[in-house]
């Protein structure tokens, strides 16, 4: 229901900028951000800001897209009906769209979980010689503690001169490779399912 004015075509448009920034981009504003101005440090919170902030751009646009692909008769019929805007939204234009909001959150979180560069940026280790606190230990002790990711571990033992390093990177790569492809998966499914239950 928001309108079309300037400074709406103007956030549309940002959005969408940052829908396709590089992600070294996002790690250079969370290490200004999160590691030096709030001093959270290089810690698993940081982390998961900084892709919850990747990811959110895809999630707007993919939200809005779906959104707007619901027909205009449908939100007349509920009007017709007695209606009002916010009955019409959440009893009618949400679960039409709930196929591609789920896509959109599902494929941004596939390629968050691939990325090293912002988690690099904002000082990732490359080596963890301990155990990290489990979360329902001392969840907060989690938040604060260091952190590194799957391809930076993939890129460690893949320099490393000993063969099972490599075996252990090719490994990892094909989890990741797993993940990515469940994930979409499970992005398609819903998207069907919700289709087929919301047809138009």
């Amino acid at each position: 229901y928001g309108g079309k004015g300037k400074i709406a075509r103007i956030i549309e448009a940002n959005i969408s900028n940052l829908a396709a920034v590089p992600s070294i981009v996002y790690g250079l504003l969370a290490l200004g951000v999160f590691v030096y101005r709030f001093e959270f440090g290089e810690s698993v919170l940081t982390a998961g800001l900084t892709l919850g902030l990747l990811m959110l751009p895809v999630v707007v646009v993919a939200t809005r897209e779906s959104i707007r692909r619901i027909p205009r008769s449908i939100r007349e019929a509920a009007y017709a009906l007695g209606a009002t805007r916010w009955e019409t939204l959440f009893h009618h234009i949400l679960p039409y769209s709930l196929g591609g909001i789920f896509t959109g959150l599902i494929i941004a979180a596939s390629r968050a979980i691939g990325e090293t560069a912002p988690l690099i940026t904002i000082g990732a280790l490359t080596f963890i010689a301990f155990l990290p606190p489990a979360p329902w230990e001392d969840f907060l002790g989690m938040l604060k503690s260091p952190f590194t990711v799957l391809p930076i571990q993939m890129y460690n033992w893949v320099s490393r001169p000993q063969e099972a390093f490599h075996t252990n990177a090719a490994a990892a790569g094909f989890i990741l490779l797993v993940i990515a492809l469940l994930m979409n998966s499970i992005a398609f499914y819903l998207r069907f399912k919700v289709r087929r239950k919301y047809q138009w």
